[in-house]
């Protein structure tokens, strides 16, 4: 179709030069029309195809433009992706690092155990609790028997091989809602929540019979130990610190009577007014 009218076009183009060529015409008015129209039609093709080369230009530059945008759109794209791919690695390492500070805040570094820090401040809720729904929980104080003996006759890294032991057999022997914590040095505290004094006592004496079972490897030594634990029942009247005193107090008694030994604080606390 294209073909066809391209074709017509160029007749009708050499009709008119023919008329304008033929002698016969000259003069004929519609002879200059025809010229000007002639001439003016190529004007305008001349200025069409003039547009056409400028508007072909500006398609061609703006398709490189738009080329341009694209990649630079793909590279801001691969930033960002990079970006957030960094944000999160670094989201996940603060989480860690975060995780890791507080597990250093609240656990003994050497036995993973909680520290004081949490064991008292489980202490404190706890003195909340019995105060406002009057529960009680008992203490057991745990210390190792002649600890020094092992320190100064196998080396300090076999003692802390021997209180890390010690820590699994304590954390095995106590339920899932207690805690026993490193106190200091060779002490550890167990904090046993909703138990009376006989309660305490059962669980102290699985203390006792595990610690004698447990035999410690280190550097070719082999060491076994013994423990002794003062067991204390908190009283309405006081606070945490005054049951860990109680505590404290038959823990050196069981030790003077010659280790290896529980020992109970004999005060209980009073049953409360019927109205």
């Amino acid at each position: 179709m294209a073909d066809s009218v391209s074709g017509l076009d160029d007749e009708l183009d050499a009709r008119v030069e023919s008329l304008l060529k033929d002698p016969q015409y000259i003069g004929h008015p519609l002879r200059e029309a025809l010229a000007d129209l002639t001439a003016r039609m190529a004007q305008n093709l001349t200025r069409l195809e003039r547009i056409i080369r400028i508007s072909d230009r500006y398609q061609t530059d703006f398709q490189d433009h738009v080329h341009d945008l694209s990649k630079s759109y793909d590279r801001r794209i691969r930033s960002l992706e990079r970006a957030i791919r960094i944000s999160d690695r670094y989201q996940s390492r603060l989480h860690d690092i975060n995780h890791a500070l507080q597990l250093i805040s609240t656990h003994d570094q050497l036995t993973g155990v909680p520290n004081r820090r949490l064991l008292s401040d489980r202490c404190r809720a706890e003195d909340k609790r019995a105060a406002r729904h009057g529960t009680t929980y008992s203490m057991a104080l745990i210390d190792v028997d002649y600890f020094k003996r092992v320190n100064d006759t196998y080396g300090h890294s076999v003692g802390d091989a021997v209180l890390v032991e010690l820590a699994k057999v304590l954390r095995s022997c106590i339920r899932d809602f207690d805690l026993c914590a490193r106190w200091g040095g060779e002490e550890f505290l167990a904090l046993f929540v909703d138990a009376d004094i006989t309660m305490a006592e059962r669980i102290s004496q699985r203390m006792i019979d595990r610690v004698r079972q447990l035999r410690v490897s280190a550097e070719g030594h082999v060491v076994n130990i013994t423990v002794s634990i003062g067991v204390a029942q908190h009283l309405r009247e006081e606070d945490y610190a005054a049951t860990f005193s109680r505590a404290d107090a038959v823990l050196l008694q069981a030790k003077s009577a010659g280790r290896d030994r529980i020992l109970l604080d004999e005060r209980r606390p009073t049953p409360p007014i019927e109205a």
